[in-house]
C-alpha cells in the first residue's frame, strides 16, 4: 500500500489490520456528461486527486451503470490496485442458484480488471429472511471458497432495512465488516446508533454511507439551520459538520463520499484531515441538536436521491419531484417550484418527468431502500408542486415569453 498522506487521518480495520483512510470514495455518483454518461476524464482526474491526497478505499457496485468498468479501467491504467482497496457488492435479487453467484461475481473480476476484491459486500442485505434464502442456495460454502481462494479478502454487507433485522444479521454470520446509511439525521433510523454501537462490539469495521442524506446536509438545510451552525463556527461548511458529527464517533472506521467535483473533494480532504474521535465540544453538540429538530420539522420526505427507484415505466422523475418538494419547504416555495421546473419539465409537454403523472404502478416502492411511501407522496408532490396557482404563472409565463 501506498505511504500515508500527512494529511489525511486513517483508521485501523479491526478484522484485516488495513489500514484505512476515514474518508472513503463512493462511486455511485461520478461526474457526468448527461443523465446516462459518466464523464470519464473528470471522474479519472478526481480518482487520482483522491488517491494522491491520501484516500485509499474506492466503493462501486453491480448496479452502479458503468462504474465498475471506468473505475477498473483507471486503475488499471494508473498502476493503482496495489495501492489502494476495492470494495464493490454483490446484487441480491438475481439470484436462483449456486452458479449465479460466480456469473455474476466473475463479471466484477473483468469489469473491474483485476483477480480479487478486498471488501466484497452482499448489497442491501435488509433481513434474515433474505438471508436464509441465499443459505438455502449455498452463499455460506460459495463465500468460503472464494476467501480461502483469495479472490475475497473480506465479506461484509450493507444495509437498510430495520434496526431488529440488523441486529440479527450481526449475528447470523462470522462477518468482517458491515456498511449502514447514518448522518446526525439517522441517529434511530435504519441500523442507526445502536447498530453501530453492536457491530464495533462484535468486532466488525462499520463504513458509513449517506453521511450527507443524499447531499441533503450539505446544500439544502434551511436558513434556521444554518444560523445555528453558524453560531457556533462561522468558518465550516454545512457538509464539513456533518462530516466531522461522524468523525467524532470512534465506532466509525470510514465514512463515504460520492465527491463528483474537486471542490467537494478538496473539502472533503481538508474536514478529514482535521477530524478525530472525541473532538465535538458541547457547543457543537446542543448545535447539532438545533438543527436536527430544524431540519426534522422542514424535510418531508426523507429521500436520499440515492436513484434505486428509477426508471419510473411513466418517467416521473422522482428524486427529483421529491428534492423540489422538500426545498420548498426547506428554502422557500419559489425556490421549490423553480426546481421543480428544471427536473420535471412539467410545462413541456415533450419532456414531462412530473409527479401527476404516477399511475401507482408500485414498482418504485418495491425497490426504494428507505422504504418511502412513493405513491403517497407523489400525490402530496402533485398538489403542492402542480397546483392551480403554478399552472396559472406556467401559463403567464409563457403567454409573456411569446
Amino acid at each position: 500500500m501506498q505511504e500515508a498522506s500527512p494529511s489525511m487521518q486513517h483508521r485501523i480495520d479491526k478484522k484485516s489490520g488495513n489500514k484505512l483512510s476515514i474518508l472513503g470514495f463512493g462511486c455511485m455518483r461520478f461526474p457526468r456528461k448527461n443523465l446516462s454518461q459518466i464523464d470519464t476524464e473528470k471522474t479519472e482526474q478526481l480518482i487520482l486527486s483522491a488517491f494522491q491526497n491520501g484516500i485509499n478505499y474506492f466503493d462501486s457496485a453491480f448496479t452502479y451503470a458503468g462504474s465498475e468498468e471506468i473505475l477498473g479501467r483507471i486503475i488499471k491504467e494508473n498502476d493503482l490496485r496495489g495501492k489502494i482497496f476495492i470494495a464493490t457488492k454483490l446484487p441480491l435479487i438475481k439470484f436462483r442458484k449456486y452458479r449465479d453467484f460466480n456469473s455474476i461475481f466473475n463479471t466484477q473480476l473483468e469489469r473491474l480488471q483485476t483477480d480479487y476484491i478486498d471488501y466484497y459486500l452482499l448489497h442491501n442485505l435488509c433481513d434474515t429472511g433474505l438471508w436464509k434464502t441465499l443459505c438455502g442456495i449455498g452463499i455460506e460454502r460459495w463465500i468460503e471458497e472464494k476467501k480461502k481462494s483469495g479472490q475475497i479478502k473480506n465479506i461484509g454487507f450493507s444495509f437498510h432495512g430495520k434496526q431488529n433485522e440488523f441486529n440479527l444479521l450481526l449475528d447470523s454470520y462470522e462477518w468482517d465488516f458491515c456498511q449502514i446509511q447514518y448522518n446526525y439525521i439517522n441517529i434511530n433510523y435504519q441500523a442507526g446508533a445502536a447498530g453501530l454501537k453492536k457491530a464495533a462490539e462484535k468486532g466488525l469495521s462499520v463504513f458509513v454511507m449517506e453521511p450527507l442524506l443524499g447531499g441533503k446536509l450539505a446544500a439544502s438545510l434551511p436558513k434556521r439551520a444554518l444560523k445555528a451552525f453558524k453560531s457556533v463556527n462561522k468558518t465550516l461548511s454545512p457538509a464539513a459538520w456533518a462530516l466531522r458529527w461522524l468523525w467524532n464517533q470512534n465506532e466509525v472506521t470510514l465514512v463515504l463520499s460520492g465527491m463528483n467535483s474537486q471542490q467537494q473533494l478538496d473539502e472533503n480532504i481538508k474536514t478529514a484531515a482535521s477530524s478525530s474521535a472525541d473532538m465535538l465540544k458541547e457547543e457543537e453538540k446542543k448545535a447539532y441538536n438545533s438543527v436536527i429538530k430544524i431540519f426534522n420539522d422542514c424535510c418531508k420526505i426523507k429521500c436520499t436521491e440515492c436513484n434505486y427507484c428509477m426508471p419510473c415505466p411513466n418517467n416521473v422523475n422522482i428524486p427529483g419531484c421529491f428534492a423540489a418538494f422538500n426545498l420548498s419547504y426547506t428554502v422557500g416555495m419559489y425556490s421549490g417550484v423553480q426546481q421543480y421546473l428544471t427536473s420535471t419539465g412539467v410545462n413541456d409537454p415533450r419532456i414531462n418527468y412530473a409527479a401527476g403523472n404516477c399511475t401507482k404502478c408500485g414498482e418504485c416502492e418495491k425497490r426504494c431502500p428507505q422504504h418511502i411511501p412513493i405513491i403517497k407522496m407523489l400525490k402530496k408532490v402533485s398538489k403542492r408542486m402542480e397546483s392551480f396557482w403554478v399552472k396559472l404563472a406556467l401559463k403567464l409565463l409563457d403567454k409573456f415569453k411569446r
